[in-house]
């Protein structure tokens, strides 16, 4: 079987179960936004995840460790001013 290609609509509706299926056949599923641009979600593999601590700050070390691109950008991000975030205020 390929890789599964589902309207926005659907993931929007069936998230939790289109994520389960994902994860559980470890194929990636393309989602197609309604200008006709694809998103890719890929499972992540079992040895990203730890007993003890956050998957997404495992995945930001790799992402540190590994691209130079990363590091930039989050250097930017560190370096630009900040603005206060006020709820219900547009940015």
């Amino acid at each position: 079987m390929g890789i599964e290609v589902i309207p926005v609509s659907r993931l929007q509706s069936e998230a939790v179960d289109v994520l389960a299926r994902c994860c559980d056949s470890g194929r990636p599923v393309v989602v197609e936004l309604p200008d006709h641009r694809l998103v890719a979600i890929h499972p992540l593999d079992p040895d990203h995840r730890h007993e003890e601590g956050d998957e997404s700050e495992s995945l930001v070390n790799e992402l540190l460790e590994s691209s130079e691109a990363f590091r930039h950008l989050l250097m930017k991000s560190a370096a630009s001013p900040r603005r206060p975030f006020v709820p219900g205020e547009e940015p």
